[in-house]
């Protein structure tokens, strides 16, 4: 899993840069027949059972995009997705044009800072090219930068990569796939890997509308505690997935999964809020005449950064509790 995650997390995908999808379209077209849609990527397990069930994690990223070159190879570039602009300065990228090409944001020193410096409008960020007056040679206006990081192995099982978020959710997927497809199954399974979450749920709105499952369940990523983190907004970091209760999911479905982990002493947390997830459950869930959805998320450190940081057997958690209940459903319709 761990080798899987480092490939899904150093590729990338944004936009038209559809690295990551192709990772997850090659190994998910080992255990079922898979189409792509742009970025999305769907494979179904099918079973003498009608009643389908969903399984969706998003694949893309947050990057940026470029919206000025100046003639001295200094990029302006605007966000695609939420970016902590707390971060940005001294950070590697890579620009997608031409050619991949190798950046920084570029930092102030700190002598030279003046007391009133803020990090509010990415405008007030420049990208170094280093190829100055080359600069529109090789890039154009439109082409997308991504952070630039390798994934690392920390201590224990814990990793920290760019795009934990959501490849984590994609690498439960995948390794369901991989344990799903020697079984004999209840129930059909879909696995949608769907694109442009961080654009406002684009990619699974429309795979939902095209699927028709009878329910779902939604893997993505969410806070974990750490200092300045409020422990009533977070969930603990290697203490397991995070059942996700909220009016917009299924209170059936969360109380079975929460049976499941109980049962099966696998760890777990819940995950309350108020309204709306901020997932691709919040527009599955309202998908033609409705679908019954469930959320599952992985706490992550540093979300929305390019040094996020996961453990390997929240993942773990999140795989058995969904197996298990998979598996639990017997004959449906």
């Amino acid at each position: 899993m761990k080798n899987l995650l480092f490939s899904l997390c150093t590729s990338h995908c944004i936009g038209s840069i559809n690295d990551a999808a192709i990772v997850a379209e090659k190994e998910l077209s080992k255990y079922c027949t898979v189409k792509r849609k742009n970025n999305t990527v769907i494979g179904e397990i099918g079973s003498k059972s009608q009643y389908k069930i969903m399984l969706d994690a998003h694949i893309d990223e947050v990057g940026f995009i470029v919206t000025d070159i100046d003639e001295k190879g200094f990029l302006t570039l605007s966000n695609v997705g939420g970016i902590d602009l707390r971060t940005l300065p001294s950070r590697t990228v890579i620009i997608h044009g031409k050619e991949k090409i190798k950046g920084v944001f570029c930092s102030t020193p700190p002598h030279l800072c003046s007391s009133d410096m803020s990090f509010e409008d990415i405008n007030d960020f420049k990208v170094d090219s280093l190829l100055g007056e080359r600069a529109k040679d090789l890039i154009c206006l439109g082409d997308y930068v991504t952070f630039d990081t390798q994934a690392q192995s920390l201590l224990g099982d814990r990793i920290t990569a760019k795009s934990i978020d959501d490849r984590a959710g994609v690498l439960c997927l995948l390794e369901l796939a991989r344990r799903l497809h020697t079984k004999k199954l209840p129930i059909s399974v879909c696995f949608c890997i769907s694109d442009m979450e961080e654009l406002g749920t684009r990619g699974a709105k429309t795979a939902a509308f095209e699927i028709e499952p009878d329910e779902a369940i939604v893997f993505d990523v969410s806070f974990a505690t750490a200092p300045d983190v409020s422990p009533d907004k977070a969930g603990i970091l290697s203490s397991g997935a995070m059942l996700g209760v909220s009016p917009i999911l299924d209170k059936g479905m969360g109380k079975k999964l929460a049976d499941i982990a109980k049962q099966q002493d696998i760890p777990y947390q819940q995950e309350i809020m108020s309204s709306r997830t901020g997932t691709n459950a919040d527009v599955i869930s309202v998908s033609k005449c409705g679908v019954k959805t469930a959320l599952i998320s992985i706490p992550i450190r540093n979300m929305h950064t390019d040094v996020e940081v996961v453990d390997i057997n929240d993942i773990k958690s999140a795989c058995d509790i969904v197996e298990k209940y998979i598996l639990s459903k017997g004959e449906v319709g």
